[in-house]
């Protein structure tokens, strides 16, 4: 029977419980001595007035009633506290928040709504990172296509799926201490072989070796970091991104993509065939919000959408489905792309009527942070709404974009981006 596994030792709850209890006791015996000998028959048979009576003489039974009721009150408050504390500490292991929100906001988390999120690279734990705060239902699904850096050496070498992109996803949806999260993203340095690699990279590298299953490591890895939702890659296949230019060549792999000197038309994926997860599939089925994450279009969410089965899913789901669009363009993959350019190339890849709403930020960027884009090819995204409404989708505009940080970097703000997906939800069940 499961209660019987509360008996088992080191939980480090039982004997509070038992104080917990013994106070309330006290209390109750404490109010029968205090009120009168008219109630005392419902304690009598568990505590004895006379004895209580007789161990303080010098006290009237009111005096003593009242300070077994005080006795009892502390012990029992006292006791409750380090029994949720105890408890608490599977919900909130660093105690940041304290039992009582934390066990709050747990249940309310499960509440929330079930949000599918798509894409990879950075965008897509920006999003992540700010959705987390309204809902634990969360499933993200990441593209696999990269090739480069720490998640290339590893796939070319050990022959798994690259994992950068699902690490970045995993430490976004993380509860565990700060210092755990630190670890997961820390890259060695020097002249070893280490140097380069990310420690959550191996980490799942590793994982995968020991379980014989990417899907499974990714899964223990979600353990470890107590993620709040759920990381899925995309396939369990070995694929690869080939683009096709504008001047017709054919580049082959996520880094020459990234680096082409062309404007990319089209992309596909080699081999064609790729399989998605049934659990991908499923969780878009049930989902109430689907959002296409900000990132690279080319490289990290249009991977995704072409794996078979992914977009048709998609495009049967129930949900409300919403495209942030990128805030700057990308040099070399959206070079001169509107907003209008970025909803075409997805709806001319994977299918019309795919999007309810594109998000976009309107909100300022320094004149200097432009000036730094602009010397490496890229300037703010050009909304035109007209030909972005023309195509079907409607374009809903706020301020989503982040302060500066020490990499000088534009980017959402996770809170900003995440309010405004819940909020079109929430205004679509209206």
């Amino acid at each position: 029977m499961k209660f019987l596994h509360w008996l088992y030792p080191g939980l480090g709850v039982k004997q509070w419980f038992a104080f917990l209890l013994s106070g309330i006791f006290l209390f109750l015996a404490g109010l029968a001595v205090t009120i009168g000998p008219e109630i005392m028959g419902l304690v009598e048979a568990f505590f004895m007035r006379e004895i209580l009576v007789l161990a303080v003489p010098f006290f009237p039974s009111l005096a003593v009633g009242l300070l077994v009721m005080l006795l009892g009150a502390i012990l029992a408050v006292y006791s409750f506290h380090r029994l949720t504390a105890a408890i608490s500490k599977v919900f909130d292991p660093g105690g940041r928040v304290g039992p009582a929100w934390s066990l709050y906001r747990h249940r309310a988390l499960e509440r929330g709504p079930r949000i599918v999120a798509v894409g990879g690279g950075t965008g897509l734990p920006v999003l992540l990172r700010g959705v987390k705060e309204y809902t634990s239902n969360i499933t993200a699904i990441v593209t696999v296509a990269d090739d480069g850096g720490s998640s290339g050496r590893l796939r070319s070498e050990m022959g798994v799926l690259p994992p950068g992109d699902i690490r970045n996803c995993l430490v976004a949806l993380a509860d565990a201490e700060p210092l755990m999260q630190s670890l997961f993203q820390h890259r060695f340095g020097g002249r070893s072989g280490l140097a380069g690699h990310n420690f959550g990279n191996l980490f799942i590298a590793a994982m995968s070796e020991v379980t014989g299953d990417f899907e499974a490591a990714v899964r223990e890895s979600s353990k470890v970091l107590a993620v709040r939702g759920r990381v899925l890659p995309s396939t369990l296949d070995d694929v690869q991104i080939v683009a096709q230019l504008e001047d017709g060549t054919l580049v082959r792999g996520e880094t020459c993509v990234s680096r082409s000197p062309g404007a990319v038309r089209k992309i596909c994926l080699d081999p064609p065939g790729a399989r998605p997860l049934p659990e991908a599939l499923g969780a878009i089925e049930e989902a109430d919000l689907i959002v296409l994450a900000p990132g690279s279009l080319f490289t990290s969410l249009l991977p995704t959408l072409l794996i078979p089965g992914m977009a048709e899913a998609i495009h049967h789901s129930t949900a409300l489905k919403i495209y942030v669009c990128n805030i700057m363009t990308q040099p070399g993959e959206t070079d001169g792309f509107t907003v209008a350019d970025h909803v075409r190339a997805i709806l001319e890849h994977v299918g019309q009527n795919l999007l309810d709403y594109v998000l976009v930020n309107t909100g300022k960027i320094p004149p200097w942070q432009k000036e730094k884009y602009a010397r490496e090819g890229a300037r703010l995204v050009e909304v035109d709404r007209e030909r972005v409404e023309a195509a079907g989708v409607r374009l809903v505009t706020g301020n989503l974009v982040a302060a500066p940080g020490r990499a000088d970097m534009v980017r959402h703000d996770h809170e900003k981006l995440a309010q405004a997906v819940v909020s079109l939800l929430a205004a679509s069940r209206k």
